[in-house]
């Protein structure tokens, strides 16, 4: 082929089909052929043509130089005020904006295309401006940039400027909670019938996983991800990888199963494919560490996000959702100093989505990780208020499985400030969401607590969380392993023989155990303690207290049946605590079926 020939059918493939891949197979062919042909015009068209229709589509450093610099050699071949020149440098400094986080140069460079008469040069202005918008300080803008595109694209006549139009126009309404976004998508679905832009078929594909997920269709919604993930592989899209690695993480998160992904996003954090500016899988990763119990690869992702303050974090599209895997991060890890920081920062858009990217991924609404903020602060006041209104906003959303873990948490903060009464009606109106949903663990679920070194593995149907844990931990082991039968209190303290020989080898008053809560406490005295740990220290020193007598012999119970109740009672309700941070379901679970007193049960039915 002629390298006019390739280049037209690169153009053709970009700007009629969106077809990434071809485009840049055409494009990068063209433009070899027309440097050995010596066809100037040919050449720069293919070094403009190669940056595709996003910013930042090459991803590895090897590739996207390349590109830059056949785009910066082409601009050196054209005349210096022409329109061609004007697009050439609307690429190079979008791609220069959208890597430093900024977008001062790119809205510059707008103001100057505005002012050319050819229709081509502003949509494509408009176009790459939106895209280093995408932060959520520029809501307003980007609607204004979408709409002035809607207009331009009509007088450029290219099928594709439209279809892109009304995508960037679909795709700001979602992350604006506007209520009319599905009206948008409907619209555009519409279009994709007869008009197939296949750049723009897969963001949509993406974006019908995201409200599946909101409806709580999970499992068609993963059938969903791995189509789309699929055709955007196909399109040669590079967020394929990220994005479906993105809907698995919101599907298993409100299926309780986040601690699976723990392997996956140690690996993913560091797959060149990711954006230079997307910090939201290190943030996915200090989550999942935690729940599966690896609070030192917690601690270590948490930590590289808050090394330079996370001010310093750019405020991308994926930046809300860093942000509120920050606040559960810091919250099941009970750091109170990020916690605060991460509040402070999230406060001023507690209205908005907690979305990533084009709207292909939903974590409901923005005043939920404040109220876990605020209630890992200790300010249980402002997390009721926050919790409340997360639950109102995720109704208005649509996003039922983050309004059902919003009100769990509410419920949770309702407990902690002595109300409850209001606390156990909600958690009955949980229940119903989650068996309305399919989200509710079926009535014959079995629960099993069982150590794992030094923690433990709970499992409840097909759930499981690893937790840490003390004395309330091997007490729930004792009772769910014996399910229907009322136990002792003074049994439970005791290890009764009477019970399973590997249950009672766990029981409160293993020397081993007491050894370890001795070499904490020690570790404990003697230097300045944060909140938490000054809380450990009460509640070790209260512990080996109550399971020791004179000169640190284990205690007996037997002639104190009230002093036993009174102790398992705060060992299981601290252990129930723990349980709920790490999964709702299964600690709303526990909290259900477990009952305390003289005489303890787990009763499953």
């Amino acid at each position: 082929m002629t390298p006019e020939s390739l280049l037209e059918a690169g153009t053709r493939a970009l700007a009629r089909h969106g077809d990434l891949r071809t485009s840049r197979e055409h494009f990068a062919q063209a433009y070899e052929a027309a440097q050995r042909a010596g066809d100037v015009h040919t050449l720069v068209a293919a070094a403009l043509g190669a940056g595709g229709v996003w910013v930042h589509e090459h991803r590895t450093a090897a590739e996207a130089e390349l590109v830059r610099s056949r785009v910066k050699h082409a601009l050196t071949l054209v005349e210096p005020k022409s329109d061609l020149a004007l697009r050439l440098r609307l690429r190079l400094t979008a791609e220069s904006d959208y890597q430093a986080n900024e977008h001062a140069n790119i809205l510059e460079l707008l103001d100057e295309a505005r002012k050319t008469a050819d229709p081509i040069v502003r949509v494509e202005a408009l176009s790459l401006a939106h895209h280093c918008v995408l932060g959520p300080d520029h809501v307003d803008l980007r609607k204004e940039l979408a709409a002035e595109m809607i207009g331009e694209s009509l007088r450029s006549e290219r099928q594709g400027d439209l279809m892109m139009a009304l995508l960037w126009q679909m795709v700001d309404h979602f992350l604006d909670a506007d209520p009319h976004a599905v009206r948008r998508l409907t619209d555009l679905q519409e279009r994709l019938k007869h008009e197939d832009h296949l750049a723009v078929r897969f963001v949509v594909s993406a974006v019908e996983v995201m409200l599946a997920i909101r409806d709580g269709r999970f499992d068609e919604a993963e059938q969903l991800a791995g189509t789309s993930a699929q055709l955007g592989a196909e399109v040669g899209d590079v967020d394929a990888t990220a994005w479906y690695g993105a809907q698995i993480c919101a599907i298993r998160w409100y299926q309780g199963r986040t601690a699976e992904l723990f392997p996956l996003l140690d690996h993913l954090v560091h797959s060149p494919t990711l954006s230079t500016v997307d910090n939201s899988f290190f943030s996915a990763l200090a989550v999942a560490a935690a729940l599966s119990g690896d609070r030192r690869k917690a601690q270590g992702a948490l930590a590289m996000l808050c090394r330079r303050g996370l001010g310093a974090l750019p405020r991308s599209s994926t930046w809300l959702v860093t942000m509120s895997g920050v606040a559960d991060a810091a919250h099941l890890l009970d750091d109170v100093d990020v916690a605060r920081e991460v509040y402070e920062i999230l406060l001023p858009f507690a209205r908005l989505p907690l979305m990533a990217s084009l709207a292909v991924t939903c974590f409901g609404s923005a005043q939920h990780p404040l109220g876990l903020a605020a209630l890992t602060f200790g300010d249980v006041g402002l997390a009721l208020t926050h919790l409340k209104a997360a639950i109102r906003d995720n109704q208005a959303l649509g996003h039922w499985p983050a309004a059902l873990s919003s009100r769990r948490k509410y419920a949770e903060a309702l407990e902690r400030a002595g109300d409850v009464h209001e606390a156990r009606r909600e958690l009955a109106t949980c229940a119903q969401e989650a068996a309305a949903l399919g989200m509710s663990t079926p009535p014959d679920a079995d629960l099993t607590v069982r150590r794992e070194g030094r923690k433990w593995l709970v499992r409840l149907g097909g759930r499981s969380v690893l937790v840490d844990g003390g004395i309330g931990m091997a007490h729930l082991a004792v009772l769910a392993a014996n399910p229907g039968r009322e136990i002792d209190a003074a049994e439970l303290v005791a290890g009764t023989t009477a019970l399973t020989e590997e249950v009672t080898a766990q029981h409160q008053l293993d020397p081993e155990a007491l050894r370890q809560y001795r070499t904490r406490l020690t570790e404990l005295r003697g230097r300045d303690l944060t909140d938490g740990e000054q809380a450990e220290h009460d509640w070790l020193a209260g512990e080996i207290a109550v399971a020791t007598g004179l000169g640190g012999r284990a205690r007996s119970f037997s002639d104190s049946g009230e002093r036993a109740r009174i102790a398992v009672g705060k060992a299981i309700r601290r252990a129930l605590s723990v349980l709920s941070s790490a999964d709702p379901v299964i600690g709303e679970h526990v909290r259900d079926h477990v009952r305390t007193g003289r005489r303890c049960c787990y009763s499953p039915k």
